[in-house]
């Protein structure tokens, strides 16, 4: 889930594309490949619920456009950090896959500050009704540097609040009641009173999991302007909110399981499952686990809140697809981008993976009820923040500092020297 630590720099970028200019290959922004009619696409979703989903999508996009030869090359492992690492080595060696899976916002900026992705608005965009059907968030992310370079397939939630309902029914406790974070603390503290169970289910072995925490408090706490301002690298503007968010995350240390250190994010959510925990802060990703546990039924035993302070906002983690413009099948490529923002793909990857389409035309029928209530709550959504920690409110070299950052926290739980590693991850 979280960046890759092996990040490019727009030096690096800008180093690769003279040397390239340099042997007389020109500039990769300049280059355009011949149509092979092979289209190479690389993923990171080799299993599981991914796993199922791309393989719907191929088989979708494979119907409509028979005459098209598919290399399907995914890259397995690290969340996709492999396959960034990957990615980032084929592109500085001018040799691009016809496209690929990334998280689009502000992660695309080394690739956006190198000129290597192509303007898709009037070949992609422009068409299937996209514009219209998309709303702002998702919009947005596709255009880091201010015009269409890739093309969003789907959503997943971030501030969400899952809960095990017979822990939270047996401790007294009424998530549909909370209103603010304070009200998360105090449940949490009523669950370890009332019950064996932890108040809060947590990995701290990688930072990421605190990372989103710290995100999702500093919404709650203090909303998307002051959210906003972090994400810009205005981070001394927002001091005392930032430490504020922080400190609200240290509360909950006491309430995490015993070896919050020592597990993985599907450990720490086993543990709602098991009723060994009350709550979890995960992305709706968290729900495909609950989902695939025979006799484990939303409502009945799982359900989930918009994390308190955060109603009527919709934290965006998306996967998108861009067009790089040195393209080994630049038709086979444009084809293919039109048919990942179409109803017809987002309708048959969605619901697989578990997330909901950024388009608001898909129809419903192929949901369950618990991606419905997603559904409403993103079209009904003031505003749409993007993540974060999942790449899409930050440069990939911030993010990896930031990670930096929560790992010192979750062995120290220092607020002043984990806002002192966020003041520097800008830098």
């Amino acid at each position: 889930m979280g960046a890759n630590d092996d990040t490019l720099s727009r030096r690096t970028y800008l180093k690769a594309t003279g040397a390239a200019s340099a042997a007389g290959l020109g500039s990769l922004s300049g280059f355009v490949g011949q149509d092979g009619g092979t289209l190479e696409v690389q993923h990171w979703w080799t299993g599981g619920d991914g796993g199922q989903a791309i393989s719907a999508l191929f088989e979708g996009f494979k119907q409509q456009y028979p005459n098209v030869t598919v290399n399907e090359n995914p890259v397995a492992g690290g969340a996709g950090q492999n396959l960034h690492t990957v990615i980032k080595k084929r592109v500085l060696n001018n040799n691009p896959p016809s496209t690929w899976q990334d998280w689009p916002g502000a992660n695309l900026t080394p690739y956006t500050e190198a000129g290597v992705l192509k303007d898709i608005e009037s070949s992609v965009w422009d068409r299937n009704d996209m514009k219209n059907a998309y709303l702002e968030g998702p919009k947005q992310v596709a255009q880091p540097a201010g015009n269409y370079v890739t093309v969003p397939l789907n959503i997943h939630r971030l501030n969400n609040l899952f809960y095990n309902v017979e822990v939270v029914e047996q401790a007294g406790v009424d998530p549909t009641s909370f209103s603010g974070p304070s009200d998360v603390l105090s449940a949490v503290e009523t669950v370890e009173s009332e019950t064996d169970a932890a108040g809060m289910a947590h990995q701290t072995q990688s930072p990421w999991s605190t990372l989103q925490l710290w995100e999702t408090e500093l919404l709650a706490r203090h909303g998307q302007s002051t959210y906003q301002q972090f994400a810009d690298g205005n981070v001394g503007a927002v001091e005392s909110q930032v430490k504020d968010a922080l400190r609200g995350v240290k509360q909950y240390r006491q309430y995490f399981n015993d070896d919050a250190g020592s597990i993985g994010w599907t450990e720490a959510n086993s543990k709602i499952i098991k009723g060994e925990a009350a709550f979890i802060h995960q992305g709706d990703w968290a729900a495909g686990m609950y989902r695939s546990q025979d006799g484990f039924e939303y409502e009945q035993h799982w359900n989930q809140v918009s994390y308190p302070g955060t109603s009527g906002q919709y934290s965006l983690v998306i996967d998108s697809f861009p067009f790089p413009k040195n393209n080994p099948s630049p038709d086979a490529t444009t084809k293919f981008l039109r048919y990942v923002g179409s109803v017809d793909g987002q309708r048959r990857f969605n619901p697989k993976k578990g997330s909901i389409p950024p388009r608001t035309d898909v129809p419903r029928d192929a949901f369950g009820p618990f991606l419905q209530s997603q559904m409403d709550d993103f079209q009904n959504a003031e505003v749409q923040p993007p993540s974060t920690a999942h790449g899409l409110a930050v440069p990939p070299e911030t993010l990896t500092n930031l990670e930096d950052a929560m790992a010192t926290f979750n062995s120290s739980w220092n607020v002043d020297r984990a806002y002192d590693g966020i003041v520097q991850a800008f830098q």
